[in-house]
């Protein structure tokens, strides 16, 4: 049922009163500069051909224990015919430690718990690389972080090439031919559309990424060729952005000879809830086209994968992938992730919680320290986010009704922004040249980020006082709280909840920093504090005042994720989608937010994108469209054992540091080789192997 929007105007809010007591202008000022921080390291930018190519090798070879303990004994299909016709092949050349040995495991700890395997379903395995060592996607995107400016597109991975019509409206994609799920089955375009016809395009299936129509362009088609073609057709010309939605994580397509019996549209005894829950973490040897598969699980304990046997990337000997036998994620805590591998019983982090990096930085610099750490550039970035959908999205009651009215006035949003103290908060996470003042938008050394587009509005207690008193919210009952104008909301007092993340300590307090920080103004802010699935749901539902966010891969590289940049369609925004009668109730600027980046996506001229991105941050800054907190770096911790991890890897760009490292080219020389691994020699789901079958 749609609620009635109550109005604020008339007797209610004054909106003219406090643009004339204060300027515009003079709420604005200087953007002070990052601070210069020496620990931040470079990558080496190269050209997506010096990394990896297709083609057929003279010879594959493989772990010799697989050979003789599976192959000779005639339970697995000798190494060549497990590969496709033409693997993909990385080059040596671009290998930072050259080519790698078999064994050993990388040791990871997270604070997630897996849901289940049906990804493509909705569920959440775990986070912290599960996904990414089980999924492949149509392209790649996590080491373009190395890859030149004026060449950058996305990897080929499961389409190893595509081809644009003379138009720009088609896309022509050839699939690797002849690749395996890791149970043998073959991979072709019938697992590509069954994820877009029954999991993308069917409105009952929601994807874990947010993966919809929109994601892909709307009016955006797909058809299968043969079983190694597809073929797409957008609206508009050219949309090359298209290709970095086809990565991680909006286009892994999962195993349909799996997944598809229990679909309901092929299996009408289960309902959309049984489809997505079938796959429970119980459930071993899912089929993957990662480079590892799960053979074990132990509820709050681990998660134990090993080597994927049909895996079909090599390097240039022709040395089936990956180097290492196995992988472990603790399921610990997020904070405990970063402990252990400081401490060198866990082997990986993507150091993100900025309240431990003094210590990790003293601890790493030791030289009986097992870690290393390498901090990338300010690509973590948290803003306050108001919810702005008027028309019904999550279907606020009355009082939530009228503070989605509040969050809709500018006065009201400069207000909360300049009664926030972007220094203090950053400090209060962390001292010293890590964070920076974050006033919105896109992020500060970001390739699209102009600092004279940014509109800065500096901390400013008094000012926000007053643009509330001339919005009329006034404390009318002596209680220390702003109450709402008489006939808006009963007049009762201005209270706002506050979603955030209790998974990450960082989230929890930065939600804390602000409700203290707006006590002096008069809101009452309460947090609802939430787990991360019991947050991401309450988010996509709508159902939130404020939400303390970390922000995604749309503020960092615009490139990826780009439609998220403004409510381009019903549901591709994060914080204003759709109302109940199906449409986006825009305010002015939004539109010409949305104009903006369409106008992005439907050019391919470098120049011209980056004047719309400026045209962006300026009225995205200028209209406070969300509250920027902090920006600061990230750091990753890598045990010193492995080799081939890149220079200047960021622990998130295009993607998350477990992609971008790549992997599956990682290893362990020999002589720094420990006893790690829980299933020796074991493939899993062979005759002998690791679980069931």
């Amino acid at each position: 049922m749609r609620k009635p929007i109550y109005a604020l105007g008339g007797a209610g809010l004054l909106l003219s009163v406090s643009m004339l007591a204060i300027p515009a202008q003079e709420l604005t000022g200087e953007l002070p500069d990052p601070p210069a921080f020496a620990a931040q390291s470079e990558p080496v930018f190269v050209s997506v051909g010096d990394i990896l190519e297709y083609k057929a090798l003279p010879e594959y070879h493989e772990p010799a224990w697989v050979t003789s303990k599976y192959v000779d004994a005639g339970t697995l299909p000798p190494v060549a015919e497990r590969l496709p016709k033409e693997p993909l092949v990385y080059k040596i050349g671009n290998m930072p430690d050259g080519v790698g040995v078999y064994g050993d495991t990388m040791r990871h700890v997270i604070g997630g718990r897996p849901e289940g395997w049906n990804y493509i379903g909705g569920q959440s395995q775990g986070w912290g690389g599960i996904d990414i060592g089980l999924s492949e996607c149509l392209t790649r995107t996590g080491p373009l972080f190395t890859i030149k400016a004026d060449e950058l597109e996305p990897m080929p991975n499961l389409a190893k090439s595509w081809e644009w019509s003379e138009d720009g409206k088609t896309l022509t994609m050839k699939l690797i031919e002849g690749a395996k799920w890791s149970d043998g089955d073959a991979f072709d375009a019938e697992d590509v559309m069954f994820y877009w016809e029954d999991n993308i395009l069917d409105t009952n299936v929601s994807p874990l990424n947010g993966g919809t129509p929109e994601t892909f362009g709307v009016g955006t088609t797909l058809e299968a060729l043969d079983p190694y073609t597809i073929k797409w057709t957008f609206q508009e010309a050219f949309p090359t952005q298209y290709l970095y939605a086809m990565a991680y994580g909006t286009f892994c397509p999962g195993p349909s000879h799996i997944l598809k019996p229990q679909h309901p549209k092929y299996n009408a005894d289960n309902t959309y809830e049984e489809y997505k829950n079938a796959f429970p973490p119980e459930y071993m040897n899912i089929p993957v086209m990662g480079a590892w598969v799960p053979v074990e699980y132990r509820p709050d304990d681990i998660i134990v994968m090993r080597r994927n046997p049909y895996y079909w990337k090599v390097d240039e000997n022709g040395n089936q992938l990956p180097y290492l036998n196995e992988m472990h994620y603790r399921l610990s805590t997020w904070a405990d992730r970063d402990v252990q591998a400081v401490a060198g019983s866990g082997d990986f982090s993507n150091l993100e919680q900025a309240e431990s990096y003094v210590e990790a930085l003293r601890r790493s610099a030791e030289d009986s320290a097992p870690a290393r750490l390498q901090f990338g550039a300010r690509t973590i970035g948290y803003a306050l986010r108001m919810n702005l959908s008027a028309n019904g999205w999550g279907e606020p009651d009355e009082r939530a009704q009228a503070i989605r009215e509040l969050n809709r006035n500018l006065d009201f949003r400069k207000a909360i922004s300049i009664a926030v103290d972007r220094q203090r908060l950053g400090e209060s996470l962390v001292r010293g040249p890590f964070t920076a003042i974050y006033p919105g938008g896109l992020y500060a050394g970001t390739t699209y980020y102009d600092k004279a587009s940014t509109v800065y509005y500096p901390f400013n207690l008094e000012a926000a006082n007053a643009l509330l008193d001339g919005l009329n919210l006034v404390d009318t009952d002596g209680n220390g709280i702003r109450n709402f104008p008489e006939g808006t909301a009963g007049g009762a007092d201005v209270e706002i909840t506050l979603l955030a993340n209790t998974d990450y300590g960082t989230d929890t307090n930065l939600a804390e920093g602000v409700i203290a920080q707006l006590e002096p103004l008069g809101i009452r802010v309460i947090a609802n504090f939430q787990s991360g699935t019991a947050r991401d749901d309450m988010a996509q539902a709508g159902q939130f005042d404020w939400h303390v966010e970390r922000q995604g891969a749309e503020m960092v590289s615009v490139v990826q994720g780009t439609a998220g940049l403004a409510p381009t369609g019903p549901r591709t925004h994060p914080f204003h989608r759709a109302g109940t009668d199906g449409t986006v109730d825009l305010l002015p600027f939004e539109q010409e937010l949305v104009d903006t980046v369409n106008a992005f996506i439907a050019t391919s001229d470098n120049a011209e994108r980056a004047e719309l991105m400026k045209q962006y941050q300026h009225i995205f800054t200028e209209n406070v469209y969300s509250v920027g907190l902090t920006q600061y770096p990230g750091a990753l911790i890598v045990n010193k054992r492995f080799a081939n991890i890149p220079a200047g890897a960021p622990i998130f760009m295009f993607n998350w540091a477990e992609d971008n490292i790549i992997r599956e080219r990682v290893f362990v020389p020999e002589d720094k080789q420990g006893d790690f691994e829980l299933h020796p020699e074991t493939l899993p789901g062979a005759p002998g192997g690791a679980g069931p079958v």
